[in-house]
C-alpha cells in the first residue's frame, strides 16, 4: 500500500511516518511544504492519502476536493465539529478521525478508508450503468414510438423493426433507434 502523508506538523508526521513503518507500510510519501495536494496525488497515485489539520477550514476542503475521485482520504482532526466532518464528508473524505494525545493506529483506519472508497466507486459506477440502461430503453422506446406513428406499426412490429435492422447491420438496437432519431434522441 502506497501511503500519501500530508501534515504540516512534521513531528506529528514522522510519527504517523513511524507508526505506519512499523506496521509493514514501506511506501509512504510526504507533502513536503508549498506542495500543492493534488500535483503530488497525481505524480505519486497513492493508494491512500493520510491528511491531519491541525486547525481544519472550510476553505483547507477545496484540496481534498480536488482529489477526492482519484484515491480514499483519511483526515485526521485535533477538535471535534460535527459541521465540518459534515463538510469533510462530503468534499470526499473516507474516514474522518479525532485525533488525541496519542497517534492511533492507523493501518487499519486506512485499510477501512479504502474497503469504503472501493465500495463507494463500485456503487457510484453500478449507478452510472443503470443510468446509461434507462437512457438507452428510453430511445428504444422513442423509436418505436415514431415508428408506430409514422409507419403504422404495432409495437411488437416497430420492436422487430428494430432488431432485424440492428441484426442486419451488426449494431446494437440502441444505435439504430438512436439513428432513427436522427441522434437527437427526441421524439417528433
Amino acid at each position: 500500500m502506497k501511503v500519501l502523508l500530508a501534515d504540516d506538523n512534521q513531528e506529528r508526521a514522522d510519527a504517523v511516518a513511524r507508526r505506519l513503518s512499523d506496521a509493514g507500510i514501506v511506501e509512504i510519501v510526504r507533502v513536503e511544504p508549498g506542495q500543492r495536494l493534488i500535483d503530488i496525488v497525481e505524480a505519486a497515485k497513492p493508494d491512500v492519502l493520510i491528511v491531519d489539520m491541525s486547525r481544519p477550514d472550510r476553505d483547507s476542503l477545496e484540496s481534498i476536493r480536488e482529489v477526492s475521485a482519484q484515491a480514499p482520504i483519511v483526515l485526521f482532526v485535533d477538535r471535534d465539529d460535527p459541521g465540518f466532518m459534515q463538510d469533510a464528508i462530503d468534499a470526499g473524505v473516507s474516514s474522518y478521525n479525532l485525533m488525541g494525545s496519542s497517534i492511533p493506529d492507523v493501518k487499519p483506519i486506512a485499510q477501512a478508508a479504502v474497503a469504503i472508497f472501493r465500495r463507494y466507486r463500485k456503487v457510484a459506477e453500478d449507478l452510472e450503468k443503470a443510468e446509461n440502461k434507462l437512457g438507452e430503453r428510453d430511445i428504444v422506446q422513442k423509436a418505436k414510438a415514431r415508428l408506430m406513428k409514422e409507419r403504422g406499426m404495432t409495437e411488437p412490429q416497430a420492436h422487430k423493426y428494430l432488431r432485424q435492422t440492428a441484426m442486419n447491420q451488426g449494431k446494437r438496437i440502441v444505435d439504430i433507434a438512436w439513428n432513427l432519431l436522427g441522434g437527437a434522441g427526441k421524439e417528433s
